[in-house]
C-alpha cells in the first residue's frame, strides 16, 4: 500500500512532466497511422522506449501463427508491414504483481479533409482540447501510460514488478495486434488500458462482427433499365433485412444484465458501399461493408448462422436475388463480447488510485464499443481493466481529448501502478 507521501510525490511528478507529455502526445498524434502505414508510430515508440532503458521487442507479425487462435479475424489488405512493439521493465525487486499496460496507435481514415476544422494531423490545443485524429482514440492514453510510468521514476520510485509497455496495430479492424502479444507470449497479472471512457470503467463492452455483402446484377442502358438488375437497388432490401435482424437482436439484448440498461446496445451499420461503373448504366454489382455488435456470451458462429439466415430469407423474397443470391465474406472483427470479471484485487488497487485522484468510487460503463481488453479475459482469464480519458468525435472529425481529464487518467495510472506492481527507493 502507498502512503500519502508517496502519493504526493508521484502526482507532483505527473504535473512536472505534463507538459512535456502533451509535446510527445502531440508528435505521435502528427503521424497518420491509419491502417497498413502504423510503421512510423510504432518507429516513434520503439524509440521512446529505448530512450528510457526498456528491453525492447518489435516484431513483425506473421498471420499464420494467429489464425488458430480465439477472437483471430481475417486481414484482407497489406499486411506486410505489421508490427507489434513492446517495452519491458524488469524490477530490481521482485515483490508486486505484474502488469500490463496496452494501447493501440492505429487510427481510423480522417474523411474528406475539408469537413476538419483543422487538419487532422496537425494536432492543435485550443480551449483545453487537443483536437486530431486519434488525439481521443487512443494516442494520448498510448503515451499517457509511458509517462505515468516516468512520474514514478521522477518522483524517486521504481516499480517492483515486471511490467510491459504495448503499443499494437489492428484494434480498430480486427485486434490481431493485441493477439499477437499473447502468441508472443507476454503475460501478466492484470491489463490496463486507457482507451478514452470519460472517466468509467469498462464493465461489459460488445463484440463486433464485420461482414460484405456481394451483389451482382445485369447491366444495362437506363433507357431499358426494366430488362436489367439494379445490383444497389436490391443492396437496399437486403439492407433492409439486417435491420430487422438488428432490432430483434435488440430484444434480446433486454434480459442481458448490463446492456439491459441501454435502449439501443446492437447497432448495425453499413459503412462502406462501392457499386456500378457508369451513370447511364443500371449497376451490375454493388458491395457494401457492414459491421453489427452482439452482446458478452453470445456466440461468433451462431450469430454468423443469423447473419446467413437473414439474408437468404431476404432473398428469397426478392425478384432477382433469389435467382442471383449475394455472397457473404467476413471482412474483419469476429469478435466476442467481453465482461470483466475476476477482477476484485486490481479494482480494489485502481479504487484507491481513483480515490486519491478524483474522490468517490469509480462509475461502469456499459460499452456499446469494443476494445483489445477481450483477448486478455477470453483468452488467458488477466484481468483486465479499461479505463481512460475525456473526449469527443471518435472516428469523426475534430476529434479531441480534453486536457484536464488526460493529466488525470495519467495520475491515477501512475498511482495504480505503484499501488498494483508496488514501488521501493530509486
Amino acid at each position: 500500500m502507498i502512503t500519502k507521501d508517496i502519493t504526493q510525490r508521484i502526482v507532483d511528478a505527473v504535473d512536472a512532466g505534463f507538459d512535456r507529455q502533451l509535446a510527445t502526445t502531440s508528435d505521435f498524434v502528427a503521424i497518420p497511422s491509419t491502417r497498413g502505414a502504423e510503421g512510423p508510430c510504432q518507429d516513434m515508440f520503439g524509440d521512446l522506449l529505448r530512450a528510457r532503458g526498456y528491453e525492447v521487442d518489435d516484431w513483425h507479425i506473421d498471420l499464420d501463427d494467429l489464425k488458430d487462435m480465439r477472437g483471430y479475424g481475417p486481414i484482407e489488405h497489406d499486411f506486410s508491414k505489421g508490427r507489434s512493439v513492446v517495452g519491458t521493465y524488469r524490477p530490481t525487486t521482485t515483490a508486486g504483481r505484474s502488469l500490463i499496460l496496452q494501447g493501440h496507435c492505429d487510427v481510423v481514415p480522417a474523411g474528406p479533409l475539408d469537413m476538419w476544422e483543422t487538419p487532422p494531423f496537425s494536432p492543435v490545443i485550443r480551449d483545453g482540447r487537443m483536437y486530431g485524429r486519434g488525439a481521443c482514440d487512443m494516442k494520448s492514453g498510448t503515451i499517457g501510460a509511458l509517462y505515468a510510468l516516468d512520474a514514478i521514476k521522477a518522483a524517486g520510485f521504481r516499480p517492483t514488478a515486471r511490467i510491459h509497455v504495448q503499443s499494437v496495430i489492428e484494434e480498430e479492424s480486427t485486434g490481431v495486434g493485441a493477439l499477437s502479444t499473447l502468441q508472443r507470449g507476454y503475460r501478466a497479472d492484470a491489463c490496463f488500458i486507457p482507451e478514452p471512457t470519460n472517466g468509467k470503467m469498462v464493465r461489459s463492452q460488445v463484440g463486433v462482427i464485420w461482414f460484405r455483402l456481394k451483389v451482382r446484377g445485369f447491366p444495362a442502358h437506363v433507357f431499358e433499365a426494366g430488362v436489367g438488375a439494379n445490383a444497389i437497388q436490391a443492396t437496399y432490401h437486403l439492407i433492409h433485412a439486417l435491420e430487422k435482424l438488428e432490432a430483434e437482436w435488440n430484444e434480446r439484448a433486454k434480459s442481458d444484465r448490463h446492456f439491459k440498461t441501454l435502449t439501443h446496445p446492437i447497432n448495425f451499420n453499413p459503412g462502406i458501399i462501392r457499386g456500378g461503373d457508369w451513370a447511364s448504366s443500371v449497376p451490375a454489382w454493388c458491395d457494401v461493408d457492414c459491421r453489427i455488435a452482439i452482446l458478452p456470451g453470445w456466440s461468433i458462429k451462431d450469430c454468423q448462422n443469423e447473419i446467413l439466415a437473414c439474408i437468404a430469407a431476404a432473398s428469397r423474397d426478392h425478384r432477382f436475388l433469389s435467382n442471383n443470391p449475394p455472397v457473404v465474406e467476413w471482412s474483419g472483427f469476429l469478435s466476442e463480447g467481453y465482461e470483466l470479471t475476476n477482477s476484485a484485487e486490481p479494482e480494489a488497487a485502481f479504487g484507491k488510485a481513483f480515490a486519491a485522484v478524483y474522490g468517490g468510487e469509480v462509475q461502469d460503463l456499459v460499452f456499446t464499443a469494443l476494445t483489445d481488453t477481450r483477448f486478455y479475459g477470453l483468452n488467458y482469464n488477466i484481468p483486465s481493466l479499461c479505463f481512460g480519458a475525456t473526449g469527443a468525435a471518435m472516428h469523426g472529425f475534430n476529434e479531441y481529448v480534453e486536457i484536464d481529464s488526460l493529466r488525470q487518467v495519467t495520475k491515477a495510472m501512475a498511482l495504480f501502478i505503484a499501488e498494483w506492481c508496488g514501488v521501493e527507493t530509486s
